[in-house]
């Protein structure tokens, strides 16, 4: 599972269904060479309207909002809808019943409007903020940010959020043994998860010295073959993978013991069987994993506004340039763009770029940066 691989290793040219390929140069202020706002104002109340309205604002929650869109995009979009590298039943009928020159009328009408309002009304949602408020019904086992206390429990500070996402399904799919965070954890959806996740990943584990039981030195050359996927002292680079430095040792020698028994995970299993031979042997890749310093894998508390500023070196006016055809995100309806990018990462929309951009992403953060853009008064 890899929706919310370490973030911020992409630099995103996010956008509502949009790529980055050429078109002819046109006037972004004025009408397209050729163009006819008036025509272009007569097709849009005949077609676009019911949707779009007459001042280019969507009608209703999903729907994009055009009102001062540049119009190099709207004439390319409507191009892509009726070719069919773009899937909307209605819009493509539509499209087929526009030839080139309408395509540029009326995308040079609702260019020439003035942009809508911004539609998320100053109201950001972040990943890491909704994640912390969740993670208050975690503290009385995880201890304050993640790091508990209690032997045998989980620390969460650090962890990878592939990883966490799935561990935590394993839980309430019952994969793994139940535990007592079944009544608190039963009921969140996806966002909720991967919000928590973030706030988790965000955080450093504390350092904990050398547990009663167990031989760091002795276990350290037993985790060799472990580095290949943990790394070299616990810390690993794949999201679905695992930390392990900083984790308590209760809950490791557990979890080597779960895997002995018959836990689902093949790799694991046939690892395990080869490395722990006796209670000791357990015991002492615990003591090694734990007196390891963890790291924060993910800065959660600047994430959306950190892969808005990459955004922006599209999605800005800073980089308007003729030779790319990509919109105006800002004050974009939230639920549109939220649909938009979900759709190109899962490859419903057509552009091998911007679903490679867009498959990291959980929707926690799809929800964080359309929020975030939804927000933002056009230029």
């Amino acid at each position: 599972m890899k929706t919310l691989a370490l973030a911020l290793m992409i630099s995103v040219a996010l956008g509502a269904g949009w790529d980055c390929r050429g078109a002819s140069a046109q006037d972004r202020t004025g009408a397209p060479s050729g163009a006819d706002i008036a025509a272009g104002k007569a097709l849009a109340e005949h077609q676009c309207k019911a949707c779009h309205g007459m001042d280019g604002k969507g009608v209703a929650p999903g729907i994009p909002n055009l009102a001062g869109q540049r119009d190099r995009y709207l004439a390319t979009a409507l191009a892509e809808y009726r070719q069919g590298q773009r899937i909307h039943a209605a819009v493509r009928i539509m499209a087929e019943e526009l030839n080139e020159a309408g395509e540029r009328n009326v995308a040079a009408y609702y260019a020439s409007l003035p942009p809508a309002a911004p539609a998320g009304h100053g109201e950001i949602f972040s990943p890491f903020e909704h994640g912390r408020d969740l993670a208050r019904a975690c503290t009385q086992c995880h201890g304050e940010h993640g790091d508990s206390a209690i032997p045998g429990t989980p620390i969460l500070s650090g962890q990878q959020p592939d990883y966490f996402v799935a561990a935590t399904r394993e839980y309430l799919g019952g994969a793994r043994e139940t535990s007592p965070m079944h009544s608190l954890i039963r009921d969140l959806n996806a966002v909720d998860l991967e919000s928590l996740a973030l706030y988790f990943a965000s955080q450093t584990p504390v350092d904990h010295h050398a547990p009663p039981r167990g031989d760091p030195a002795a276990g350290q050359s037993l985790t060799v073959v472990c580095s290949g996927c943990h790394g070299l002292r616990g810390v690993g680079t794949d999201s679905a993978t695992p930390n392990l430095a900083g984790q308590d040792p209760q809950y490791l020698v557990d979890a080597l013991k779960a895997y002995q028994a018959g836990r689902k995970h093949p790799k694991m299993q046939r690892a395990v069987a080869a490395l722990v031979k006796s209670d000791a042997d357990a015991e002492n890749i615990a003591a090694f994993y734990a007196t390891q310093p963890g790291v924060a894998v993910i800065q959660g508390q600047t994430l959306i506004q950190d892969i808005a500023d990459k955004c922006n070196r599209c999605h800005s006016s800073r980089a308007d340039n003729p030779s790319l055809v990509v919109p105006n995100i800002r004050g974009q309806d939230t639920d549109y763009l939220s649909m938009a990018l979900r759709a190109y990462r899962e490859d419903r929309r057509e552009s091998a770029a911007m679903h490679k951009m867009t498959l990291p992403y959980g929707n926690a953060i799809v929800e964080g940066i359309a929020s975030y853009y939804a927000s933002q008064p056009p230029r």
